[in-house]
């Protein structure tokens, strides 16, 4: 995280207080953030599913990889620093450091995803409730094309 923060120090700084919102969920993305200090509360829905408090985090990344509207609200627990690209996918596209570190950030979370599904499956096989992780994990192993879309194949257009 810390390497983020070196490649990012170019970026111009900003300072979100508590409560403030950096996106809202549903709403346009484009821009990437990196938090330089404070911690920022992730939510879908009215669920929080992340907290994030380590520098150098990124923040806005799938949106901007995917073309896609905010998957989720992110909202500043405390005083936050970030640096931040008001054109995410510009940044994307003229620093190759900076994007190999968010597609090995992005590798390292599918990785403990596809880990966890298959630890799930072995502990509790085809437990009621968990009879789709094995159809996840074959989603993830043969995933192809550059577009994903949000929602699952029961619910194509989840409210959270």
């Amino acid at each position: 995280m810390a390497q983020m923060l070196e490649l990012a120090a170019g970026l111009p700084e900003i300072t979100v207080q508590p409560g403030e919102f950096l996106c809202i969920e549903g709403g346009a993305g484009g821009s990437i953030w990196v938090l330089i200090s404070g911690s920022l509360v992730v939510s879908k829905g009215d669920v929080q599913v992340n907290a994030i408090n380590r520098p150098g985090a990124i923040i806005g990344e799938v949106g901007v990889l995917l073309g896609s509207n905010h998957s989720a609200s992110v909202q500043a627990e405390t005083v936050c620093r970030l640096y931040y690209a008001a054109d995410g996918a510009a940044l994307l596209r003229t620093d190759p450091e900076i994007t190999t570190y968010v597609a090995t950030g992005l590798a390292e979370r599918l990785n403990f995803l596809t880990t966890y599904l298959a630890d799930l499956r072995h502990q509790y096989g085809d437990a009621p409730g968990l009879a789709m992780v094995g159809h996840v994990l074959n989603q993830l192993a043969s995933r192809e094309g550059p577009k994903a879309r949000p929602g699952s194949a029961r619910d194509p257009d989840p409210e959270y």
